[in-house]
């Protein structure tokens, strides 16, 4: 299985770049090939540009002067993937600015989602198999759920649109990281483990 895990955390020390780590070495082991996309130690622009946005409703966005080689690169990726894996930290209630940009400039029409001979929007990543979302978050499920999760709907609703309604999905959260002890840390990196070597 072809795999792309998208990163999203400024910071090489987090617990998040850790998660990552586990999540591709287990990926591997279990024989999968596997891409990282860490999109803060690539450079990923989260705000499209007005001309992207302009070609965005042309014909083909992913051709002409406008157009960044990341993109272009990382649409190519997602439309060759069995199985999209992101870790990231939730904050303010949703995904990091990077990861939400990433969606918006790499989701594009004729990547995403195609449309039909009646104009009618179709998944176009019916090649994705799985999604797996693994996220950090400082608040307690309870708050979590309360504020809706932002991220997680993004990623388990949105997204799964554009790969087919029966998609099946996958969520891994570590609540309250703030105060989680070692022991927490290493048994959720565990479970990572465990849901990577099961794709």
């Amino acid at each position: 299985m072809d795999v792309v895990v998208v990163l999203a955390h400024p910071n090489a020390d987090s617990f998040c770049h850790a998660i990552a780590e586990r999540a591709c070495t287990a990926a591997t082991a279990a024989g999968h090939v596997v891409h990282l996309l860490d999109l803060y130690a690539l450079g990923v622009r989260a705000a499209m540009t007005a001309d992207e946005h302009h070609a965005y409703h042309g014909d083909n966005p992913l051709v002409g002067a406008h157009v960044d080689p990341l993109v272009v690169e990382h649409a190519a990726l997602v439309r060759a993937t069995d199985a999209l894996v992101f870790v990231y930290p939730t904050w303010w209630s949703s995904m990091p600015a990077i990861l939400k940009g990433w969606l918006e400039r790499t989701m594009l029409p004729g990547v995403a989602f195609v449309f039909d001979a009646q104009g009618k929007v179709r998944p176009g990543l019916s090649n994705v198999k799985r999604i797996v979302g693994i996220s950090t978050y400082g608040s307690p499920r309870a708050y979590v759920k309360f504020v809706n999760d932002n991220g997680r709907r993004t990623l388990t609703r949105a997204l799964r649109l554009n790969t087919g309604v029966r998609t099946p999905r996958g969520w891994l959260g570590l609540y309250a990281i703030d105060t989680a002890t070692d022991a927490q840390r290493a048994a959720f990196l565990d479970r990572v483990e465990q849901k990577m070597r099961a794709l």
